[in-house]
């Protein structure tokens, strides 16, 4: 179950990166469709958390579970974090930063899925 979820999650990110990207060469502020994508991107990852706090103590290795549920826990506050900073925020970068935060959310979930297959 968490195999294809981190998956569904990293592929949604990188959707948030690129669509996110574009908004930012076209000197476009966030509009209704960039917080789509980015409230669809918190329902996974709330779905994320949830499957990982059940599944962290089945880690064998020791102290990978914690650092498991840490990272899941972690991931659902970002989006909402960019989301308030690209509507504050007035002006290109914000975009750009939108974009770096999805890739960072996309590299965590990476790294969830990757201490869940090696040492689960």
């Amino acid at each position: 179950m968490l195999v294809p979820l981190t998956t569904i999650v990293v592929i949604a990110s990188v959707v948030l990166a690129v669509v996110a990207g574009v908004y930012a060469l076209r000197a476009r502020l966030i509009d209704d469709l960039l917080l789509l994508v980015a409230a669809l991107v918190e329902v996974l990852l709330l779905v994320l958390a949830v499957v990982a706090a059940v599944q962290a103590p089945s880690v064998r290795t020791p102290g990978e579970g914690a650092t498991m549920a840490a990272y899941a826990l972690t991931l659902p506050l970002v989006p909402p974090a960019l989301a308030f900073l690209a509507i504050k925020e007035k002006t290109r970068w914000a975009m750009a930063v939108l974009l770096a935060g999805a890739l960072v959310v996309a590299v965590m979930a990476y790294r969830v899925q990757q201490i869940w297959v090696v040492h689960a």
